[in-house]
């Protein structure tokens, strides 16, 4: 069975689909408490901007439109993003398929994503616009590969898209284009695809996608920029070699952790021809070799750059991507009767998609015997209804966009504002006819006594000109939590007339 699901491109989309559907389904039993970018998601789904902050935004749009015409739910929130996710196994599949000339072997790459933690598991854990880059990454790795061997007006729209949507995903997908030019430039034959008067098509496609953004982050640059250069800061660590030599630690540490348990993998299943392979190599191991290459440089020195000491492993996605693909082709290129390697490797596939999906789970529904509590584990709707046994408000201020997703999905037809966002200030409290509902989060001890407004939130709030009223807090146990364990927000109403 798992031969022939693994024999073509579309018998392997096929698994796939059923793996996504259990993804999904799993998501929907779980708890209604958001994971932090569905919140954030579930916020910013009230908006159509031409920015949102520090992260590009095409999740974001792609959101709006969903919800505009379903309606916010738990399943306009998960089922798109396991479409993208599906998506970026499909079109990686069809990359392979340029570069392999191998249906079977095509079909066999693109199941090996799942060998990639970062695609299989903690996409599947949160991580939104993460999962736009995985989709654009693998849209853009089909466009370009076949742009180099089917040089059709086609491929060039295509290619152009996936860069356009790339660079509207996240911004270190920049590298991506950079790092294929640098990779073709050693062969004639793919040189004259980069002179092609039809490269002109591709690059107006990504210019018409990506303008509406560039424009406004022509004007909020350090708006953007903050989120991630906090990531990536020092710190307190003084400059000098002491931190250069961290950072590059850091940067090395991240690419074994990306690369270790593919690597791993392969070379289990296919034992000594995968190790024999790696002498071996064509025109287009050459070529992945060098986009790798050229994309890691490019991280390596915005880390020089920048003085950071942190590397995350995602931060690699677009560039190592590529990697069982490179593998595969490395072995097709020495020569090498896969067909044992191929008997062992098919049955790792369900292994992992089972392993994802138990992983997925049970950090859920074992939370108490682990002692550690994700999000979806926090009492939100039980909160909600709390909070509002009294009435329902016409307008709830939140303390941040978790609390405010949240809230919005609790109540999808009741407006959600935070300080500051999406104007300075808290402008929706003036056309609000109804009671509004303040709502905070309480400290990680998660006690009644620690539901204390934040200084932030109080004081954007006396600057609105609002007086809380009513002030309480809840607390609540944990789903699947130990006896004491209780997450608190604190709330408060406003009335109509009240100022």
């Amino acid at each position: 069975m798992l031969n022939r699901a693994t024999r073509t491109i579309k018998t392997a989309a096929l698994l796939l689909a059923a793996y996504f559907v259990l993804n999904i389904a799993l998501r929907l039993v779980l708890p209604h408490a958001l994971e932090l970018d569905e919140a954030e998601q579930s916020f910013f789904s009230q908006y159509l901007l031409a920015g949102y902050g520090p992260q590009p935004p095409f999740y974001n749009w792609m959101q709006y439109a969903i919800v505009s015409v379903t309606g916010l739910s738990m399943g306009a929130l998960v089922i798109p993003k396991n479409i993208l996710l599906f998506l970026c196994y499909l079109f990686y599949g069809l990359a392979g398929r340029e570069a392999l000339k191998d249906e079977k072997l095509a079909a066999v790459g693109m199941m090996a994503l799942i060998t990639l933690p970062q695609v299989s598991y903690m996409a599947q854990q949160d991580l939104t616009h993460t999962t736009a880059l995985l989709f654009a990454s693998s849209l853009f790795l089909y466009g370009f590969f076949r742009t180099l061997e089917r040089p059709g007006i086609g491929s060039y729209l295509l290619l152009g898209l996936a860069t356009g949507i790339g660079l509207i995903s996240k911004y270190n997908f920049a590298l991506m284009p950079v790092a294929a030019l640098i990779a073709v430039l050693p062969y004639a034959e793919w040189r004259r695809r980069v002179l092609d008067w039809r490269i002109l098509a591709a690059i107006a496609v990504a210019l018409i996608i990506v303008l509406p953004h560039a424009i406004w982050l022509r004007s909020n640059l350090e708006f953007a920029s903050s989120d991630t250069l906090v990531k990536m800061a020092a710190g307190n660590e003084p400059a000098g070699a002491l931190r250069i030599g961290k950072g590059i630690v850091a940067f090395v540490i991240a690419i074994i952790a990306f690369a270790a348990l593919p690597i791993a993998i392969f070379a289990a299943a296919f034992r000594r021809n995968f190790f024999r392979a790696l002498a071996s190599g064509n025109r287009w191991t050459g070529m992945m070799e060098r986009m790798m290459l050229a994309s890691l440089a490019g991280i390596l020195l915005i880390v020089l750059f920048t003085g950071s000491t942190t590397v995350r492993e995602r931060w690699l996605d677009p560039f190592l991507l590529v990697l069982p693909i490179y593998f595969l082709a490395k072995m097709q290129a020495a020569g090498l009767d896969l067909s044992a390697g191929l008997r062992r490797f098919r049955p790792l596939v369900p292994v992992l998609m089972a392993c994802v999906l138990v992983a997925l789970g049970f950090r859920v529904v074992g939370a108490g015997l682990i002692d550690t509590y994700s999000r979806p584990n926090v009492p939100m709707a039980d909160l909600a209804r709390g909070m509002t046994r009294q009435a329902e408000p016409a307008l709830v201020i939140a303390s941040d966009t978790y609390v405010g997703g949240n809230m919005r999905l609790q109540f999808p037809g009741v407006p959600v504002v935070i300080p500051d966002f999406p104007a300075p200030g808290i402008p929706a409290y003036a056309t609000s006819d109804g009671p509004v509902l303040i709502v905070w989060r309480g400290k990680k001890t998660a006690t009644v006594a620690d539901a204390v407004m934040p200084e932030r939130f109080s004081s954007a709030l006396a600057a609105a000109d609002i007086a809380p009223q009513e002030i309480a807090a809840l607390s609540l146990p944990y789903h699947f939590g130990r006896q004491g364990d209780n997450f608190a927000l604190g709330y408060a109403w406003v009335r109509p007339g009240a100022r």
